[in-house]
């Protein structure tokens, strides 16, 4: 088993950055993968991005390319989410998410085993 806590949400201002942690403990040397998503009310849960535990490789959402970077730190077993140029549409809970194989579908809900209980981030126009 794996388990996945976030923190770092909170409040900003527009324009301002956030930087989301995701520390993970348990079987953490089973996972291929890590990813970021989020949730809004009423809205499905979305990618944001992943990364690759084993060669650091990333993708990302194309909305969110440029002001969003996700990284890691394996000998920490942390996975990092940093957020620029927030705006009030990114306002959402975020997710930490783990999945135990290789996809090629990196941004769907249903390839992951493990998630995290999420952290809220608030954005003020």
């Amino acid at each position: 088993q794996v388990q996945l806590v976030e923190s770092g949400g909170g409040l900003v201002q527009a324009g301002g950055s956030l930087r989301l942690s995701c520390a993970a403990s348990g079987r953490t040397a089973s996972l291929n993968g890590m990813s970021w998503f989020r949730q809004s009310p009423g809205k499905e849960r979305e990618f944001v991005a992943t990364i690759s535990r084993i060669s650091g490789r990333t993708n990302y959402a194309d909305s969110l390319q440029g002001r969003f970077t996700i990284s890691r730190d394996n000998a920490q077993d942390m996975v990092y989410l940093q957020m620029n140029s927030l705006n009030v549409e990114d306002a959402a809970v975020y997710y930490c998410a783990a999945r135990l194989y290789s996809t090629s579908r990196e941004s769907s809900v249903s390839e992951y085993n493990y998630w995290g209980q999420g952290t809220q981030v608030t954005v003020s126009s």
